[in-house]
């Protein structure tokens, strides 16, 4: 009986660590997003692009007055940095993780989070407008520097104003 208890958890163990195995084996490699199908270039706006820093104003005012009704805006902002870029792997679409402190109306500072993320322009904003046209037409744009991307999207927190906790504690789903 013995014999038969053994020979029965050792084909267990053999089939789990077959199994274990095989998981690993057909992991899929990591394929860089600039390589897939849909082709990123993985240019995305630079943390300090005003352009970034006047759609995030104007979101927020919008935000503030439309839906919350406090008037709130953001006056200045100051010690802008990036905190990661790609941080989420390779195979991802590009995005930048930026910090800085804002400076509001109620003369507060702030911590602000955002991200920008490329080719995610339907929620986002275009930089070069007058590009807009040529995107869809399918135009190369190559020649365009790392700081003017074209087509990105924009998501940001501002601690202590995210009433509905939406990213988390001190807008913890904002970050890498």
């Amino acid at each position: 009986m013995r014999n038969v208890f053994s020979g029965v958890v050792a084909c267990v163990a053999a089939a789990a660590l077959s199994c274990l195995l095989g998981a690993v084996a057909s992991a899929r490699p990591l394929t860089p997003a600039e390589q897939r199908y849909a082709r990123w270039q993985g240019v995305v706006p630079l943390c300090e692009n005003p352009d970034v820093a006047d759609t995030i104003s104007s979101r927020f005012s919008q935000r503030e007055s439309g839906y919350w009704d406090s008037g709130l805006a953001i006056k200045a902002f100051e010690d802008i940095r990036e905190i990661g870029y790609r941080s989420n792997g390779v195979d991802y679409i590009p995005r930048r993780y930026c910090a800085a402190t804002v400076v509001t109306t109620d003369d507060r500072r702030r911590k602000l989070f955002y991200t920008t993320a490329e080719d995610l322009g339907m929620t986002g904003t275009d930089i070069v407008g007058s590009l807009a046209q040529s995107l869809t037409l399918g135009l190369a744009i190559h020649s365009l520097p790392v700081s003017t991307a074209t087509n990105y999207g924009v998501d940001w927190c501002v601690v202590g104003l995210d009433r509905n906790g939406a990213y988390g504690k001190d807008c913890r789903s904002a970050r890498p």
